[in-house]
């Protein structure tokens, strides 16, 4: 079955007929920091350095299946494009739309991007799909987060993702495999084999718990269909990415401590019993990484910070989840956009508390939130990702954040953090708000982030100097927002309230006028929205 669909295919020929690149490229170019993804190789073992070129060649084919998933075959509408600049967007963009400007089409004449991407037929409807969904003979394949849906004769027609990619998900399963053979560690080579036949079966849960069970491993490979960011028509479908990690041994050995703190955590959620039953999984790893690839989805819009998985509910409570620090991607988003963006917009005497440490625990916290909460709706209707459909992510990535910077709060009450000041956390939390909010409405990412700006900018947690342009923590009515806010979204979480989280995602999503002005005045003065790799074996040698 051909893997082009029908609105690549005439996206492709409206780039080739219309030929002119967009007379703003190179500012849209601009909106991306570059940074040169090395780590110290100095450490690993020889086996351990012949392992990172097969684990890069196996990513380079998770980024061709996300392009197909994305948008259809990459090379006819990268050969269409004659403008170098707007060329190099959409390679950043895998596809003619900018993920940092709401998916605005980067070429002339080619419309909206579809909701559902390439994972359904051009023409299918968020009605129809549902429908299937839950009527379909089919409908469990139908539904699979590793399915793509066609349409037949007879109606839609679920393909296993092993089958629509199936070339170079061979290719990377065959890299796996031997890598595994020259993997020193048992741990990291039983996961490679189980991660290399889970790609040629779309069954991942075996390699999710072995990938659990890694505890010594130096060298990491995050690799395969994972997050559902690029289905906005369902959020039903997980997309194809990799991420080849370095782990920095004396950092992990500092954050060690708190993967313990998780279930005592869990019962000290703002929230009623019912929405806190369940017990994290206690075998949780905390641990800092410096990255030298990503791909795929990882690489796509927005770069991740930091990983929180597997997403499998069933292995989350047995197992619990790992946390994974991008240090370097990190400090390097810290330095070259976070640090200016607090000069222009935090007030003067408060911006001695935007610090990379207070960055790196919030954005620890945030992963570790991730796994606490609830799973499962306590109203009937399966699990929160099941009942909350599209707006699932989002809400997830709204609940890590301010649930994030609540544990912290915690933890500083109890004793359990000895260094630093909460508000360092605090204003720094809110400086990385207009940091994020920038990657647009439809990262779920940058929605989260406005409805926590909204929601605490109604509830007095910050106000704004209209003299000056910059903002200002209350300390204490932060602390009140944060906790109201964290309820607000586990509670609608726990009940499955696919209408009340629309709503509010519908209400306080949004980026309003004062706002818009400050984010403008931020790309007048140039700083960077986001950071573009400089990456591969020629980059490390």
């Amino acid at each position: 079955m051909r893997l082009r669909s029908s609105f690549t295919v005439l996206v492709a020929a409206l780039a080739v007929a219309c030929g002119d690149s967009m007379d703003d490229s190179a500012d849209r170019l601009s909106q991306y920091a570059t940074f040169r993804l090395t780590a110290d190789l100095g450490s690993l073992t020889e086996p351990e350095r012949q392992m990172i070129p097969l684990l890069i060649e196996a990513a380079e084919a998770m980024d061709e299946i996300f392009w197909q998933q994305a948008w259809g075959d990459p090379d006819s509408l990268l050969e269409s494009i004659d403008d170098p600049a707007l060329r190099k967007l959409v390679e950043i963009n895998y596809g003619p739309w900018d993920r940092l400007n709401g998916d605005a089409p980067l070429l002339p004449g080619v419309g909206e991007k579809p909701l559902g991407a390439g994972f359904y037929p051009a023409d299918a409807t968020r009605e129809e799909m549902e429908e299937a969904f839950e009527t379909a003979s089919d409908a469990d394949a139908l539904r699979s987060l590793y399915t793509i849906v066609g349409r037949s004769e007879v109606g839609f027609v679920p393909i296993p993702y092993h089958e629509a990619f199936a070339e170079p998900t061979r290719r990377a399963a065959s890299k796996l495999r031997e890598a595994a053979g020259l993997a020193e560690d048992p741990g990291l080579r039983k996961y490679l084999e189980l991660r290399a036949e889970a790609l040629l079966t779309d069954d991942y849960r075996e390699s999710d718990l072995a990938w659990m069970d890694m505890k010594t491993n130096t060298i990491e490979v995050v690799i395969g269909p994972i997050e559902t960011y690029e289905d906005l028509l369902l959020g039903a479908k997980a997309a194809h990415e990799a991420y080849v990690l370095i782990k920095d041994k004396e950092w992990s050995q500092r954050l060690s401590r708190y993967a313990a703190l998780l279930p005592g955590l869990q019962r000290e959620l703002p929230v009623p019993d019912a929405y806190k039953q369940e017990v994290p999984g206690t075998d949780a790893e905390l641990n800092a990484y410096d990255a030298i690839y990503y791909a795929g989805e990882a690489n796509a819009g927005p770069k991740t910070i930091a990983i929180n998985l597997p997403n499998d509910e069933t292995v989350q409570l047995e197992k619990g989840t790992r946390r994974l620090q991008l240090k370097n991607t990190m400090r390097a988003k810290f330095d070259s956009i976070l640090v200016p963006i607090a000069d222009m917009l935090i007030a003067e005497d408060q911006r001695r508390h935007v610090t990379f440490d207070a960055f790196f625990g919030n954005t620890m916290f945030h992963e570790v939130a991730h796994g606490l909460g609830i799973k499962n709706t306590i109203t009937g209707q399966g699990t929160v990702r099941e009942a909350l459909r599209e707006h699932a992510s989002a809400m997830e990535e709204g609940k890590a954040d301010v649930l994030g910077l609540y544990m912290v709060s915690r933890l500083f009450e109890e004793g359990e953090i000895a260094e630093g000041d909460i508000r360092d956390n605090y204003v720094t939390f809110i400086a990385s708000i207009f940091r994020s909010v920038r990657f647009g409405s439809t990262s779920a990412h940058g929605r989260a982030n406005m409805v926590r700006f909204n929601f605490f900018q109604r509830n007095g947690a910050f106000s704004r100097d209209a003299a000056t342009g910059t903002y200002r923590v209350d300390f204490d009515r932060m602390a009140t927002a944060m906790t109201d806010l964290s309820e607000l979204i586990l509670t609608l979480q726990g009940d499955g309230d696919y209408e009340g989280a629309g709503q509010l995602l519908a209400d306080q999503g949004v980026i309003f006028e004062e706002l818009e002005g400050d984010l403008d005045r931020l790309a007048e003065a140039g700083i960077a929205v986001d950071i573009v790799f400089e990456q591969g074996m020629a980059v490390l040698r």
